[in-house]
């Protein structure tokens, strides 16, 4: 079989958006505890991103499904706020304490049978209210950047017409393109060196392990567990739960001195590797997670200073190829979550809960819109 171009392609925007999405809070977050460093925030990102690729490596090669990993951002924002004046030895208790629970849902499958019955319409319903704001954000900055964005715009839809494998990959390379002739490229880029590990040995402390480990915990496991596993149904995959979760938990348990706080399964960026722009073939789309887990580990090794050759592109060019990479799969996840009529009320439900991003009591909308497609499939069940 001829190899696809696509496929790394697909990896690379899967590493871009994580980055690009999320870096600034994985500082925000290391530096609010009492007596942080640089080196710590290195290490904090050494961990995480290791912690990605191990695990994105792992599950993608022997299950041969995009099984994509990613740190929680959820997590990492909510750490922000209950780090302070925490110390690294205490945060790093936490951070076994959530390990240890993950690692526990896994073993045990619980978190898994609860999955399997919650129907695939709601599952779907709920991807595209996830992924919904990242095709929006294709349009938002259409005033900002207006050239930059209908050119990627123009080349997809000309793309998909006559060469749909390379959509993705044109819309990048025309994209560089228009943005370098516009000046949008930064190329004051710092070079890159290899990161130093900080050990952090765990204290533990019950005020700590329930202020910041059990919400992490929550946080993790309905923000990006949940919506990480409806990714995987929506595209037609059947999501290895437990095992996923044991993965990402050990791997978490051994990282968490290094700064790792929390690896789950990823969504948005999962969904880019997903969809037919990554390959036409279902079967042969793991290998997109694998050049994304790859990505993950080089980014890993040279740390902090990794963050200087994704700031090269402008924020415009990321969430315009994010956007587009996304199209196929929130059709896709909207016609799935639609076509069952006995079901299409509680899947629009669900579906606006989530696009609304609504949070309560810590946690994102899409947790609460499954709740609320769930409430409403039960109110519609004939007793």
């Amino acid at each position: 079989m001829r190899f696809a171009l696509s496929l790394p392609v697909a990896g690379i925007v899967a590493n871009l958006v994580g980055f690009s999405s999320s870096v600034a809070l994985i500082f925000q977050a290391a530096n609010s505890m009492t007596g942080a460093t640089a080196q710590l925030t290195s290490s904090w990102l050494f961990a995480l991103c290791i912690g990605s690729g191990v695990s994105t490596l792992i599950l993608s090669l022997y299950y041969r499904q995009p099984v994509l990993t990613a740190w929680s951002t959820p997590g990492a924002a909510l750490l922000i706020g209950s780090l302070q004046g925490v110390s690294p030895a205490l945060a790093t208790g936490a951070f076994l304490f959530s390990a240890l629970m993950i690692t526990l849902c896994g073993m045990t499958g619980l978190f898994a049978r609860l999955m399997h019955k919650i129907p695939t319409a709601l599952a779907s319903a709920m991807l595209a209210g996830v992924l919904v704001h990242f095709g929006m954000k294709v349009f938002e900055q259409m005033p900002v950047q207006p050239m930059l964005i209908l050119s990627m715009l123009l080349v997809y839809l000309l793309a998909k017409r006559f060469y749909p494998r390379y959509a993705i990959l044109l819309v990048l390379l025309i994209g560089g393109v228009v943005a370098r002739q516009q000046g949008l490229l930064h190329t004051n880029i710092q070079s890159l060196t290899f990161v130093s590990p900080v050990l952090t040995w765990p204290s533990f402390d019950i005020a700590t392990l329930l202020g910041v480990g059990l919400p992490l915990f929550i946080v993790t496991m309905a923000s990006q567990n949940l919506p990480g596993i409806a990714v995987m149904r929506a595209n037609g995959y059947q999501a290895p739960v437990s095992a996923a979760l044991t993965v990402t938990g050990v791997i978490n348990l051994v990282l968490a001195p290094l700064g790792c706080f929390a690896i789950n399964l990823a969504a948005i960026t999962a969904a880019i590797c997903m969809g037919p722009e990554a390959h036409e073939e279902p079967k042969q789309r793991y290998k997109a997670a694998v050049f994304a887990g790859v990505g993950y580990l080089i980014a890993g090794i040279f740390g902090a200073s990794i963050v200087t050759l994704f700031a090269i592109l402008p924020s415009a060019l990321v969430m315009g190829v994010a956007g587009i990479a996304l199209f196929g799969t929130i059709g896709a996840s909207l016609h799935a979550a639609l076509q069952n009529e006995s079901q299409r009320e509680a899947a629009l439900l669900t579906f606006l809960v989530t696009a609304s991003g609504l949070t309560l009591c810590g946690i994102g909308s899409a947790f609460w819109g499954l709740v609320v497609g769930v409430l409403v499939v039960m109110c519609y069940r004939k007793w």
